[in-house]
């Protein structure tokens, strides 16, 4: 999964910069940043036309 195409990579406007805004808690955290899971299991697709696409 990528990042950027997260619902929840969001442009913080006063550091001029993204960043995950999922509210994890500390142990969650060090598994992320200890490579313990193979995709990060926060990931949802930001992309909001994909259930109209879909439905199609």
């Amino acid at each position: 999964m990528n990042c950027e195409t997260c619902v929840f990579y969001v442009y913080d406007e006063e550091y001029d910069d993204y960043y995950c805004s999922v509210d994890m808690d500390e142990d969650d955290y060090v598994r992320v940043l200890q490579g313990h899971y193979k995709e990060c299991p926060f990931w949802r697709d930001g992309d909001e036309y994909s259930t109209v696409r879909h439905q199609m």
